[in-house]
């Protein structure tokens, strides 16, 4: 009997010592779970905190996938951009060539002939001067040799010296000195030596777009009534050679050639009116710009800056603005009067301000000014 009561209370001994080791190696197995659950969060959070981090960032990293695809759809379709700029262009001067200007000399008299000559023929010359050079000049890149480079920063992509004003295109792989943005429709950077070309096309094509707009809309209005009574006297005759008799004839139609005439007038008129609104749009943005001495990319990099300084009480002043008229010369590249004339009215090939990799004072400036706080 004793020796039962003693294996029992053995079994009993050995049962609560397992009990107690399976409660401790859960313990120990929670607590190992916890310090792994811990430890992982802390490494994420050290990898991916920043005290910059704000809305416009995680907008950027969200929007990353899409940058890339926009970048390599750009990059392969700006030769068909610019063939279709050459296209519309084109079909715009030959309807202007063959339809209205054959109207215009038999109808107007001799001093509205010669102001649309000479004023039309101007405005085509300054648009193709200046979209050539804006697709074939270069933007302007930092020399290869940087011995004697000097620059602001390290451009993270190209792993070299980064002069004032310069960033990087992820479309041609390439640092552009002072860049505004890649452009499509020219198949190239706007940057420090094309940009006055860019700017000037922009102007002159919304100028051309306006004068086709309101020089022909009289025209705009006979060719659509013109257009609208050919649809029903199309939908008569259809009728009448539905239900024709002898004694009766279908009503006249247009021929191929009134048809051609008016529907190139109205194509004329909706294409240069779309295209002077929204080429419009765009060519005020870039003046209001120009006027503040910036880039595109400058206008956010300032905008930032301004909102950090205005929190510490301080005022923000852009290092490259020398008063809005001072800035419209130092981008035209008007140093005396008559530049007016022979590099902003007439075709000019002449080289913008500067180098591109420092920025001194132009001499065109009328004002020395303090340095200002650099961006």
């Amino acid at each position: 009997m004793r020796s039962r009561q003693r294996m029992f209370a053995a079994v009993m001994r050995l049962l609560l010592k397992c009990l107690r080791l399976g409660r401790r190696r859960r313990f120990k197995l929670v607590r190992q779970a916890e310090q792994l659950w811990h430890y992982g969060h802390l490494c994420l959070r050290s990898l991916l905190y920043n005290s910059f981090t704000n809305s416009d960032v995680v907008l950027d990293s969200l929007f990353e996938p899409v940058y890339w695809l926009v970048d390599h759809v750009t990059r392969w379709f700006g030769v068909v951009f610019v063939a279709l700029v050459i296209g519309l262009t084109g079909s715009i001067v030959a309807i202007v060539y063959i339809c209205l200007l054959p109207l215009i000399l038999q109808t107007y008299t001799p001093a509205w002939i010669c102001w649309h000559l000479a004023y039309g023929h101007w405005n085509l010359i300054m648009i193709v001067f200046h979209y050539y050079m804006a697709i074939t000049t270069s933007p302007g890149h930092p020399p290869q040799a940087k011995d004697d480079l000097t620059g602001v920063s390290i451009c993270r992509k190209c792993i070299a010296p980064k002069p004032a004003r310069t960033h990087h295109c992820s479309i041609c792989n390439r640092c552009v000195l002072k860049m505004d943005h890649h452009c499509p429709w020219l198949n190239n950077c706007v940057g420090h030596y094309n940009h006055r070309y860019f700017f000037s096309f922009c102007l002159f094509m919304t100028m051309g777009c306006i004068y086709c707009s309101i020089s022909g809309w009289e025209m705009f209005r006979d060719a659509y009534a013109a257009i609208e009574r050919m649809k029903l006297l199309e939908k008569e005759r259809l009728q009448v050679a539905a239900n024709q008799t002898y004694y009766q004839t279908p009503p006249p139609t247009f021929s191929f050639r009134q048809r051609a005439f008016h529907k190139s007038v109205v194509y004329l008129w909706v294409l240069c009116s779309s295209v002077a609104l929204a080429l419009g749009a765009l060519t005020l943005w870039h003046a209001a710009l120009i006027t503040r001495g910036e880039t595109s990319i400058e206008r956010h990099i300032n905008k930032k800056e301004r909102q950090r300084l205005q929190k510490k009480g301080k005022v923000f002043r852009n290092p490259y603005s020398y008063g809005s008229w001072d800035n419209w010369k130092v981008f035209l590249g008007v140093d005396m009067p008559r530049h007016w004339l022979t590099r902003v009215l007439l075709p000019s090939p002449h080289l913008p301000h500067g180098t591109g990799l420092s920025w001194d004072l132009p001499p065109c400036v009328t004002e020395q000014r303090a340095p200002l706080l650099a961006i």
